[in-house]
């Protein structure tokens, strides 16, 4: 075969191979057009900005309007994660370099969708201690949401020092009072982005349904209860959220409670001595902003998140009047229809060095507690600690908030996530904190694998199934086979994913849950300012 002909055949070969990817239909946004990818049945658009570059003079500054562009925009590839210093063990590895320039979301949505098609829109909120996380990670891909007819949208937020933070010239600088929680201005700054522009993605902006875990799930909390979120979503997902004021009080912009923490400003101040800065006035602030991005980020991370320096989110009076169990028990949140829920080994943190002291911190309802957590007195110290831990953290909060929406007539569903890959059988005893991300998102095989099992794909899709069926329709039931039933304190039910597949039951932790709450109404700290009603 001569030369030309072998290269013939080549060429034939390489026309008759599909192509997997290729250029999607233009959309036009109000800051111009973008042109994404079409892999198989979903169309893409990542890396599409949704505020100005938070750099220079607008670190710690509100988001800004997106200066906007002429040309066709290319959006195929995720742009910077926000600022951080990469977890080792994360759950959720990044897919990209953070950087300080990083206010960018993404949008799937089923392949060939028209602007006019009203598609149910799914709004992702990743978690990470509010100093970790990113939308790149594999596990966020939002292509399986699309093939069920969903107009997905991640989108970052900015975290540690860069997003939650305050300092007495900030507070005198802005008249609004929009400062501290620049994080979740973030997120309320993409959900306008999605207000204003996802019909033309296809999306419906009256059908919206955030979601997200661990902080994701505390800043679902927020949107629920600021006033700054009127008409920006229709329904809410809590993974692994709480939703309990914290144990400690919390952690006001400029003042303290009795016994509480430091004002956020006082922490403020404390990070600018930490990296040479003295004085509070606008030359104190100015040499702040012209740091490099490396010196405000520090060795900041989930595993040094508790350093001196760092206020984490704050109570600012106007993204954040209270903390959440407040608004709630106020009814002054949003109301929505609401699913919630916790993994069987979720995350908790105790450090009692005896039974005796840990029981002793239920008080009065030592014995109630003893009787739910070790009723024989074998219980391993740091297994019963762990319970204990876990319970007041993640686990009892989330009943709190699904009985406060039910007991306002509200659409609520608890679910418990109790599957374990079978790949990691050996080495969980329970489903960690953030393992049922991959099985929500159908992205199972990014995460294990070769590993994968035929039951860990079938777990997934039923996840999926339940996630989308609620923000179609906001009950989960919707199409499924086994009926999820709302939530109400008399019945106590919740679904349980298990290795046997979802399970409709009554909480198997309804007495340790009993006795947490007794002692979180008992231990609560001073009462914070009571939130305004409803707009």
């Amino acid at each position: 075969m001569n030369g030309l002909k072998k290269l013939a055949l080549a060429a034939t070969a390489v026309l008759a191979v599909p192509q997997l990817f290729s250029q999607a239909s233009v959309v036009g946004t109000e800051a111009g057009k973008l042109q994404g990818v079409t892999q198989g049945p979903v169309e893409s658009f990542k890396g599409v900005p949704f505020a100005a570059p938070p750099v220079g003079d607008l670190r710690w500054r509100a988001p800004q309007p997106v200066q906007p562009w002429s040309d066709v925009r290319q959006a195929n590839a995720y742009s910077a994660d926000c600022m951080q210093v990469p977890f080792p063990s994360d759950a959720a590895p990044l897919g990209t370099k953070p950087a300080e320039d990083c206010l960018y979301l993404n949008v799937w949505r089923p392949a060939g969708t028209k602007a006019d098609a009203k598609l149910p829109v799914m709004f992702w909120i990743y978690g990470g201690g509010f100093v970790n996380g990113g939308s790149s990670p594999a596990v966020y891909d939002g292509s399986k949401f699309a093939e069920k007819g969903v107009v997905f949208v991640s989108a970052n937020y900015r975290l540690g020092h860069f997003g939650f933070f305050a300092f007495p010239e900030l507070t005198k600088q802005d008249a609004d009072g929009m400062v501290g929680n620049y994080g979740f201005m973030d997120q309320i700054a993409a959900l306008k982005w999605v207000q204003k522009n996802i019909s033309a993605f296809g999306g419906d902006p009256t059908n919206v349904t955030v979601f997200g875990e661990s902080a994701g799930g505390f800043s679902v909390s927020m949107l629920l209860t600021s006033p700054l979120t009127l008409r920006l979503f229709s329904r809410a997902i809590i993974e692994s959220g709480g939703g309990r004021t914290n144990l400690g009080g919390p952690r006001y912009l400029e003042t303290s409670l009795p016994n509480g923490p430091p004002s956020a400003e006082s922490v403020g101040i404390e990070f600018a001595r930490s990296v040479g800065v003295d004085g509070t006035g606008k030359d104190a602030l100015d040499q702040l902003r012209q740091l490099s991005a490396e010196k405000v980020l520090g060795n900041l991370n989930m595993a040094t998140m508790n350093q001196p320096g760092y206020a984490g989110p704050m109570i600012d009076g106007r993204v954040v009047v209270s903390d959440p169990q407040s608004v709630y028990l106020a009814g002054a949140g949003w109301h929505v229809p609401l699913m919630i829920g916790t993994n069987s080994m979720d995350i908790g943190f105790g450090f009692a060095p005896n039974k005796e002291a840990l029981f002793a911190t239920f008080g009065a309802n030592r014995e109630k507690a003893i009787a739910a957590y070790d009723p024989t007195g074998n219980g391993d110290l740091r297994a019963v600690q762990y319970q204990v831990a876990m319970d007041r953290f993640m686990v009892e909060p989330a009943r709190f908030v699904a009985s406060v929406f039910a007991s306002e007539g509200l659409p609520a569903y608890e679910y418990r996530f109790s599957y374990v890959a079978k790949s990691m059988r050996s080495k969980w005893p329970g489903a960690p904190h953030a393992t049922e991300i991959p099985f929500v998102f159908d992205t199972v095989q990014a995460k294990y694998g070769n590993e994968l099992a035929p039951e860990d794909e079938k777990i997934a899709q039923a996840m999926l199934s339940y996630w989308v069926a609620f923000a179609k329709t906001g009950d989960p039931s919707t199409g499924n086979t086994l009926a999820w039933p709302r939530y109400t304190p008399e019945t106590d039910m919740l679904m349980n994913f298990t290795a046997n597949g979802p399970v409709a039951e009554k909480d198997p932790l309804k007495a340790r849950l009993d006795a947490t709450a007794a002692y979180v109404t008992s231990s609560a700290p001073p009462s914070a300012p009571k939130p305004p009603s409803r707009p």
